[in-house]
């Protein structure tokens, strides 16, 4: 343990030194003097001023004199709408002001701008200017003749200065709107033309530079100059609070220098702005509580930055102390669990300075807080992931798995019976004849002094299903009962609680296995000895296939139902927390009977049993060795119908169940709680959680490509992907320690695993919103047809559709060139992979290529073509046959 407290110490040492070692400080010229002027707006909030954001005189009052200690006069964009109150409230603190008219379409509203900003200058001597429109000519509301004439309208009616606002092209390009107004107000925002911040500066000079050229004699001021500290990259500019206080700190020492007259843009966030892309509500000095966002001399630095330092040491450290309830973790157990604990930490710092630093509307806020509530499960699947490959890569090997070589007692019940008697039950329902004699045979041959074998089969009325069956069980002697029972009621389980109204009094241990499986010989041999100890209640084998070289599909799915049985069984075995799934399954009788049998309220009656038995304090034990074979589902269409009633039946379960996992409710451990809970939220919440994103993700296409919205990368975006990379290694790196199987069976078995995302999620939907489902029997051994129907329609169609909406954001992106809209894009194709996966091996199953013997043809033709062996030809005969021609000459 203190080895373990050592490694926790130092993984959080070093995280705490990344935090040190990582943080930005960045050189910029002081900056002592008062600002000549910023443009300021009267606004609080994210409602519009058009709408309902009225100015407060004691709020403007407040703003104005914190204003007065960094500039000396302020920029207005309008003189209605409240804004009329801030000139004479900027006379109490020694503030110039240049009014401004607000110009667009409405010549109504034009008019009463124009009267309202003449009334404004000749009232208060504190009026320095008016700028008549505000890009105007940009916008394209006004033509610039119609402007040229508002200014002079104005200009005759008040004595100080007159001019419009425009971008500084828009003056170069248009000379008679220079010579019509007093000054040059040309704005120069090089974020917008897509320099990077480090270009910022050399642009607004040169700019000024080119104006005073054209212009000669004419006063020129940078009327809007300024760097948003957050938002989304537009090309190569990128917005940030160290790129917007290095901007503006170089560009007032610069400006001051070669005496440029300027006004930076702007004093306070306007997060009502929210409608100008990401950056609209970032440009201020100030944020929205009036606080400086940057300090003007000294190193550029983030004051919150150990702040957040901290928040993140502190969630890692919390989400690090479950390691020490782990029992003997190693050293690299430990290591692997704290860092990836640690870097969930430095994620929660990252979420936690993304919403304290920026603005939200009630879309953008509904839309995180949903994203996070969703990322919140996603993160706890993923650090269940890597425990479970730092259990299984660097921690002790298996404890209590049932090996082949393990010594066992002689299985003892009570004190006379050495070989406690098994009754082994058989469920058949239509099952093909041959295959059912073929199970009866293997358990005919156990090499096992004492057991029954019970097989009923249920609601098959055709006698051609039962009568060779009760035939053969007549033939392989009195230890074999044979039940033909109609309109059973509760599906399998209601058979099976048929059988043990057979069962032999004297059965101690009732044994279950499925109509397609075949037994070895040492199956209860080597297995009834466990029950030796009193305490075991269950003891489970795994599954395994003997068809799986079929075709290709069946050989990959082989291998995907085999990761569940030498990865997760093993792991939850260590805990005493395996998953029944009936076949190939002992049970001991008093542990069923305090369990209260076979219950039909869910259509995973195995499952529901073995649960039901943990929670009464037995004891379960798991062996991965193979002792027998059953087959595997005819088709890709029954492969999703035995996994869709298996994620249906487990959300039953749930349903169920749940009660009891809360303290005091049964006998579950709390690493049994743990083990089941992490399962269900690791199967059926990833898998549902998967398809619900991706649907979300689809919805939010139209908005992040036509909207101006982009998704927060670091918060929402990358945990996705992180999230998949996770568990790609764990699929990958636990496959390849613990299942015997070729590289490419593995790939095929991850195919077949994301290829039933969708079915999965399907179920756990219907379990949702029903409460039963028909038993639906996986077709095995050959008697089922492939469907005509395509069986990934949905999944080819949602597949599509991410594809497709990644290609739009992408086309969308050209300008831009947002980097969170590419990351989005690569998000919604790595979504794409589950249900693509499915279309795969929809269209593999109906193809040449799912034989075996095209690709051993394929692999013959080709060392042919490249001359690795030689071709072979079709034998000749010694005498060869008459052709037509030559019989008809003989005839004649």
């Amino acid at each position: 343990m203190r080895a373990v407290v050592a490694v926790l110490l130092f993984v959080t040492a070093a995280h705490a030194g990344l935090w040190g070692l990582f943080r930005e400080k960045q050189a910029a010229p002081d900056f002592r003097g008062i600002l000549p002027s910023v443009s300021y707006a009267p606004f609080e909030g994210s409602a519009h001023p058009d709408v309902d954001n009225i100015p407060q005189i004691e709020k403007i009052r407040a703003d104005l004199k914190k204003l007065s200690t960094i500039t000396r006069a302020i920029r207005l964009y309008s003189s209605t709408g409240g804004v009329e109150l801030v000139p004479p409230i900027a006379a109490e603190f020694g503030l110039k002001v240049t009014v401004g008219a607000w110009i667009d379409k409405n010549s109504d509203r034009n008019k009463r701008e124009i009267e309202a900003a003449i009334t404004l200058a000749k009232r208060n001597s504190n009026v320095n200017g008016i700028v008549v429109g505000n890009e105007t000519i940009f916008r394209g509301e006004q033509k610039i003749d119609d402007l040229i004439e508002l200014i002079k309208q104005v200009k005759k009616s008040v004595n100080v200065p007159v001019t419009t606002g425009e971008i500084w092209n828009i003056w170069r390009d248009n000379p008679e709107l220079a010579s019509s107004v007093d000054f040059i107000a040309a704005h120069v925002l090089p974020y917008w033309e897509n320099f990077t911040s480090k270009q910022a500066v050399d642009q607004a000079v040169a700019m000024f530079q080119l104006l005073r050229d054209q212009f000669p004699g004419k006063r020129i001021v940078i009327a809007e100059f300024g760097w948003p500290s957050a938002g989304y990259n537009l090309r190569n500019a990128d917005p940030g609070p160290f790129e917007q206080a290095s901007v503006l700190r170089n560009f007032v020492t610069r400006a001051e220098a070669i005496g440029i007259d300027y006004n930076i843009v702007e004093a306070i966030d306007q997060p009502w702005k929210f409608f100008e892309g990401g950056v609209g509500p970032y440009w201020g000095i100030l944020d929205a509580s009036r606080e400086p966002k940057f300090a003007w001399t000294g190193p550029i630095a983030n004051e919150n930055y150990w702040k957040l330092a901290a928040i993140a040491l502190l969630v890692g450290i919390l989400m690090s102390l479950p390691i020490l309830r782990l029992e003997q973790p190693t050293i690299m157990q430990a290591l692997m669990l704290s860092a990836a604990a640690n870097g969930v930490g430095a994620w929660a710092s990252t979420v936690f300075a993304y919403w304290a630093g920026h603005y939200f509307v009630f879309g953008s806020a509904f839309a995180l807080t949903l994203g996070l509530i969703l990322l919140v499960p996603l993160v706890l699947i993923a650090m269940a992931r890597i425990d479970e490959i730092a259990a299984i890569a660097f921690g002790r090997g298996p404890r209590r798995l049932i090996t082949k070589s393990a010594p066992l007692a002689p299985a003892t019940i009570g004190e006379n019976v050495v070989f406690p008697k098994v009754s082994i039950h058989i469920p058949a329902y239509f099952e093909p004849v041959e295959m059912l004699k073929q199970t009866l045979d293997a358990v005919s041959r156990l090499d096992y002094p004492n057991f029954e074998c019970v097989c009923i089969i249920n609601n098959t009325p055709d006698p051609e299903f039962w009568q060779p069956i009760q035939d053969h069980c007549r033939a392989l002697g009195e230890r074999f009962k044979f039940i033909n029972a109609e309109k059973v009621q509760g599906f399998k389980a209601g058979a099976l609680r048929i059988a043990m109204e057979r069962t032999a009094a004297d059965a101690e241990i009732i044994g279950i296995i499925d109509a397609d499986y075949v037994v070895h010989p040492d199956w209860l041999k080597d297995l009834v000895p466990v029950f030796a100890d009193p305490r075991v209640g269950l003891v489970q084998a795994p599954q395994e296939h003997r068809d799986g070289d079929r075709s290709l599909m069946h050989y990959i799915m082989n291998g995907e139902y085999a990761g569940f049985f030498d990865i997760g069984m093993v792991q939850r075995n260590e805990h005493n927390s395996i998953i029944v799934h009936g076949t190939m399954c002992l049970i001991r009788r008093s542990a069923m009977d305090m369990a209260g049998g076979w219950s039909s309220d869910t259509i995973c009656e195995d499952t529901d049993l073995g649960l039901t038995i943990q929670q009464q304090g037995w004891l379960t034990h798991y062996t991965n060795v193979r002792y027998g074979e059953g087959l595997l589902p005819d088709t890709y269409e029954a492969f999703k119908k035995q996994r869709h009633r298996w994620a249906y039946g487990g959300f039953q379960i749930v349903k169920k169940h749940w009660r009891r996992f809360m303290p005091g409710a049964s006998r579950l451990t709390p690493d049994q709680r743990r083990e089941f809970s992490l399962g269900w939220l690791n199967w059926l919440g990833a898998e549902s959680l998967g398809v619900v994103v991706a649907i979300l993700n689809l919805i939010w296409v139209p908005i992040v490509a036509f909207a101006d919205i982009a998704i927060p990368d670091k918060i929402l975006t990358l945990p996705i992907i992180a999230s998949f990379v996770v568990s790609l290694v764990h699929f990958i790196a636990l496959y390849r320690l613990r299942v015997n199987i070729k590289a490419g069976q593995m790939l095929g078995a991850m195919i077949a695993a994301m290829s039933v995302q969708w079915t999965v999620s399907r179920a756990v939907a219907q379990g949702l919103i029903t409460e039963h489902l028909a038993f639906a029997r996986t077709s095995k051994g050959g008697l089922s047809r492939m469907s005509i129907e395509f069986q990934a329609f949905w999944e080819a169609v949602i597949g599509v559709l991410l594809l497709v909406g990644a290609a739009v954001l992408i086309v969308t992106n050209g300008y831009k060139q947002v980097h969170e809209i590419y990351v989005f894009a690569g998000v919604l194709v790595l979504q794409s992979l589950p249900f693509l996966a499915a279309v795969a091996i929809a269209l593999l199953e109906n193809s040449r290529t799912n034989s075996f013997a095209f690709w051993r043809n394929s692999a013959v033709r080709t060392a042919e073509l490249i001359g690795l062996r030689p071709v072979s030809l079709p034998t000749v005969g010694s005498q060869s046959q008459p052709v037509a021609s030559e019989i008809r000459r003989e005839v004649n």
